[in-house]
């Protein structure tokens, strides 16, 4: 009997991938984890029904999400991550020598424990001496800190459910405080392409840009998310995502990445004329 794992993106358009077994299942206190094992796209994992993360095309997410910032603030030292479990953004952020501490808040911690047994090659660097775990609430632990971090990153999945929290003005504010003065927020902003989707976009990024000097929008293609389109909000107290970037300065560090690179970066912030019209309508 053939397997099949479906997330619908919205009620009327539905994304399918074959899958040869399930590897992992478990009902957490906040959430349903799944690890499915497919030919197409490797290991994948879902909470409650949603795509997170596959072998396949992991990369290019946690490359965009981190490579961006960190390309800019080229004095990133101390890194707050909220969400996050697998490992993949950590894995990118210890690459760099500079950074001196990383704290992952995470607030399942069978989340992790599942990506430490079946996405090694995510969760490979949880264990760096530079990282500290919290499985707390995120909204809670960011209350406590100001002028604390140098860049935070919002790997959060999307604004409905457990992480409807991670996309309100409170915690954009917190979030503000949190930062020193010359501090990067990156976090997920979603695709544009569908409805819903759109929406809960605008209102996230209309938030941002009234707490933030400087709020900007920029993309990557990403094929297992909805529309293939994925949108990434950065937010700064001083640097400008283009303007402020050495792209000389990153390529000497010798990094390799398979989707990031310093000229991808630029391109990145060029969007398409209708979500600079949608991001226009919400901007004060």
């Amino acid at each position: 009997m053939e397997m099949w794992f479906s997330e619908f993106h919205t009620p009327d358009v539905k994304h399918s991938i074959r899958v040869n077994r399930q590897l992992y299942s478990k009902q957490s206190d906040y959430q349903r984890i799944d690890i499915f094992e497919t030919p197409e796209f490797g290991r994948v994992l879902t909470l409650d029904g949603n795509v997170m993360l596959t072998e396949r095309d992991e990369f290019i997410y946690d490359e965009m999400i981190t490579h961006v910032p960190m390309a800019v603030h080229k004095e990133a030292r101390d890194i707050l991550v909220i969400g996050a479990g697998d490992g993949g953004v950590v894995r990118e952020l210890t690459r760099y020598d500079r950074v001196r501490h990383i704290d992952l808040v995470e607030m399942d911690p069978l989340v992790v424990e599942a990506c430490r047994a079946y996405l090694p090659e995510n969760a490979c660097r949880l264990d760096d001496r530079r990282v500290h775990l919290h499985y707390e609430n995120a909204l809670k632990f960011i209350r406590r800190c100001e002028g604390k971090y140098d860049l935070i990153i919002v790997d959060s999945s999307d604004p409905f459910g457990p992480s409807e929290g991670l996309f309100t003005r409170e915690f954009y504010g917190n979030c503000y405080n949190a930062l020193k003065d010359d501090g990067i927020m990156v976090n997920q902003q979603g695709s544009p392409f569908y409805t819903e989707d759109a929406h809960a976009m605008q209102r996230s990024h209309k938030k941002i840009a009234s707490t933030f000097q400087i709020s900007r929008v920029y993309q990557a293609h990403i094929p297992t998310f909805a529309a293939g389109y994925w949108l990434f909000g950065f937010a700064s107290k001083k640097y400008h995502p283009v303007d402020d970037l050495d792209p000389e300065a990153w390529n000497a560090l010798n990094l390799r990445t398979r989707y990031y690179t310093t000229r991808l970066h630029k391109g990145a912030f060029y969007l398409p004329a209708f979500l600079e019209d949608m991001l226009k309508e919400v901007e004060g």
